[in-house]
């Protein structure tokens, strides 16, 4: 293994380890404010401990066995470094992760009483779902249009999940929207980075493969390809163009994964409260 490759995959691995620590401390201080919080508040937190420790882990089992998906490239020679292995772990750890901001979206969206707060968040997972199975043509078939596909639906997720933030902010307390604010700018940020980035180098890669007429497996001939065939390498020009991406996805992706788990419990503001309350009186009224 090169110098380079080698200090990449060993940050990786330091990372996920850091990363692993982190959330075992989140679960252990997550415990012991149990007792400060509501039961529902508790329940919404404790939904956000269990998805986090799937994207947590999953993304730690990447890091230590990374995996180079069309070209079907690892760095171990291991049934576990295979595609099939790899993206199973990858396709649960990123429903877990979604799901984390659907939820975080939905508690926001139920406390403030926003509308469109709680139909963005009902739409978020879904698209996601389509999203992992064009990954999973992409992955078999060798076509990276697949992946053009996936990585646009994870920006209009993305997209959404600030929509919905951004419907849910003036209803918020005062005190928690700067919070929100620096929510709202990562997403915004992911956005422009997805397709900023990510989806146009899926493109050219898709482009170049139809300019050279590279031939793609069926869908069975790719199950059996990505269970059977992984191809060691240590080079540099073979990972390069993967190390940034996978750099920040398992190291701030995760990172905002665990800050989930603390998120404080969503407070409408007092106008909405008041409003709220004057409507009870009328509302008694009429069922009598």
């Amino acid at each position: 293994m090169t110098i380079s490759v080698f200090s990449w995959w060993s940050l990786l691995c330091a990372v996920a380890g850091l990363n692993i620590l982190a959330w075992l401390w989140s679960a252990s201080a997550l415990n012991r404010r149990q007792g400060l919080l509501s039961a529902e508040a508790y329940g919404w937190r404790r939904w956000q401990l269990l998805l986090s420790a799937g994207y947590v882990f999953g993304c730690a089992y990447r890091s230590f066995l990374p995996v180079f998906d069309v070209p079907r490239l690892c760095l171990f020679d291991s049934w576990l470094s295979s595609v099939i292995v790899g993206r199973s772990v990858a396709t649960i750890a990123e429903l877990c992760f979604v799901t984390q901001w659907a939820l975080m979206l939905r508690e926001a969206a139920q406390a403030t009483r926003s509308t469109p707060g709680r139909l963005a968040s009902n739409v978020i997972v879904p698209l996601i779902v389509v999203a992992e199975t064009c990954s999973w043509y992409a992955v078999l078939t060798t076509a990276n249009l697949g992946h053009v596909i996936e990585e646009s639906l994870w920006g209009v997720s993305a997209a959404l999940l600030v929509v919905g933030l951004l419907a849910v902010w003036p209803r918020l307390a005062v005190a928690q929207r700067p919070l929100l604010a620096l929510w709202c700018v990562a997403g915004v940020g992911y956005v422009f980075y997805m397709f900023g980035v990510d989806v146009p180098m899926y493109w050219a890669r898709w482009l170049a493969d139809e300019a050279h007429g590279r031939p793609y497996l069926s869908l069975a001939q790719g199950v059996l390809d990505a269970s059977s065939r992984w191809v060691v390498s240590h080079r540099w020009a073979d990972w390069q163009s993967e190390m940034v991406w996978m750099s920040l996805y398992f190291s701030v992706a995760v990172w905002l994964s665990i800050a989930l788990i603390h998120v404080p419990t969503p407070a409408p503001a007092r106008a909405l409260l008041r409003l709220v309350a004057s409507r009870r009186p009328a509302e008694r009224a009429l069922r009598y």
